[in-house]
């Protein structure tokens, strides 16, 4: 059982950024391919950016390219969402989600193929 908490989350004006983090407990996220999401009120859940357990296998929505970078840090059970160039539209409450990974290049881009999410943490973006 993985145990997953996010935080960073906050209010930040537009072109600003922030560094989400995303903290496991239970198990070693080391053979945990992660991934970010993030759910707009009224919307459904979105793809954000994923990795592989090695870190060196990285995928990124359209919405994010050029502007987000996931890494980890599985030595200290972590994983990162650092947002820059921030803009209204990506208000919403981000979710990590971690997979059991037996590759070193999987990742995984769709919400039902993630086993473990966290309570998510809320990023509003002023005009």
């Amino acid at each position: 059982q993985v145990q997953l908490v996010e935080s960073g989350g906050g209010l930040v004006q537009a072109g600003g950024s922030l560094r989400l983090s995303c903290a496991a407990s239970g198990r070693t996220l080391s053979t945990y391919a992660m991934g970010w999401f993030r759910q707009a009120p009224g919307k459904e859940r979105e793809f954000v950016a994923a990795i592989s357990w090695s870190g060196a296998y990285t995928y990124y929505a359209d919405s994010g390219k050029g502007r987000f970078t996931i890494s980890r840090d599985n030595a200290k059970n972590t994983v990162y969402l650092q947002m820059n160039s921030l803009k209204p539209e990506d208000t919403a409450v981000y979710y990590c989600a971690a997979v059991r990974s037996y590759s070193l290049s999987y990742y995984a881009v769709s919400t039902n193929e993630y086993d473990y999410w966290g309570q998510g943490t809320q990023v509003t973006v002023s005009s």
